[in-house]
């Protein structure tokens, strides 16, 4: 199967920018995820506050939540 996607530019530039480096924000949003669980995760015995985890977990589920609301998921891409 093929897929065409036509755009005319320059009227829908920005339509063509956001189809031309979707994978582009997939890997922002991924870094961000594991950067968030990072934080949490590896925390030293020095950093840790049950505030300072309580806000990255919370930050994790939010990103979570607002893909799950657009219809994104990292598993879907390969």
């Amino acid at each position: 199967m093929k897929a065409k996607l036509i755009f005319n530019l320059p009227e829908e530039q920005s339509d063509f920018y956001l189809a031309t480096h979707g994978k582009d924000w997939w890997y922002v949003c991924w870094e961000m995820d594991q950067w968030l669980r990072k934080q949490y995760k590896y925390m030293s015995d020095e950093e840790y506050s049950q505030e300072k985890y309580d806000t990255y977990v919370k930050c994790r589920e939010q990103l979570k939540q607002f893909m799950l609301d657009n219809n994104v998921d990292f598993d879907k891409v390969e």
